[in-house]
């Protein structure tokens, strides 16, 4: 058998093996729950936006504090960056079993001393960030890093996550959002052996009911199912 990963589906890998492998390998998904629409449209009008000032050579105004806004500039191929945005055609590698991993970008910047290409990605929050909010999307950037790496493109040692949350609403109407960009440095051997570990799981018996550690309780999805 062979499987077709992507970062949302090692994601639930991490949080709950037995969820996952039941349903890469017997079709047995968690029931699904109502998905906002506001970050989708986010995303559609963001990426409008940074098209925008792509086919005028400039950086947007969310990049422009940026210290390292001489040295960068935003990828410029749109038909590429179409193809590469696409989550289930985009960036896409598979290996000798036939087996795929798969994602779909935001937007790339391109370092203008080395050409090499840096992973950016949007994120849309209700609130402020944490301290450590932007470390809950490292795998999904070091997913991104390595596929560019296999597609046999270079790629930095960091990601840049873009988060939008609201500050106030204006007498007009409008809304006003605050910007926060994070540096983070990637890793694409981690992504690399993510995409292993599943495949080993996947291949093995049904794990066991996963033990969340805060509260001590089995998950509450893959009780309800069973192995057959």
């Amino acid at each position: 058998m062979v499987y077709k990963l992507s970062p949302s589906v090692l994601s639930l890998m991490k949080e709950c093996p037995r969820c996952f492998w039941l349903a890469m390998n017997k079709g047995k998904t968690r029931p699904a729950s109502i998905f906002p629409s506001l970050p989708s449209g986010m995303d559609s009008i963001l990426k409008k936006h940074f098209d925008t000032f792509m086919k005028q050579g400039k950086l947007p105004p969310e990049l422009r504090k940026n210290p390292e806004k001489k040295n960068l500039k935003l990828f410029d191929d749109p038909k590429l960056l179409s193809e590469w945005r696409n989550s289930r055609k985009g960036l896409w590698i598979e290996d000798n079993e036939g087996n795929v991993l798969h994602g779909g970008i935001d937007n790339l910047l391109v370092n203008k001393e080395n050409n090499k290409l840096i992973v950016l990605d949007y994120k849309t929050r209700g609130f402020p960030l944490k301290e450590d909010t932007h470390e809950h999307y490292q795998d999904q950037l070091d997913i991104y890093a390595f596929l560019l790496e296999e597609m046999g493109l270079e790629v930095e040692d960091f990601a840049y996550l873009l988060f939008y949350h609201p500050k106030e609403v204006l007498e007009s109407g409008e809304i006003v959002f605050n910007t926060d960009l994070k540096k983070i440095k990637v890793n694409p051997k981690n992504a690399e052996d993510l995409f292993n570990q599943a495949l080993e799981l996947l291949s093995g018996p049904c794990p066991k009911h996963t033990i969340n550690e805060e509260t001590q309780e089995a998950c509450e999805w893959c009780k309800l199912l069973s192995e057959d």
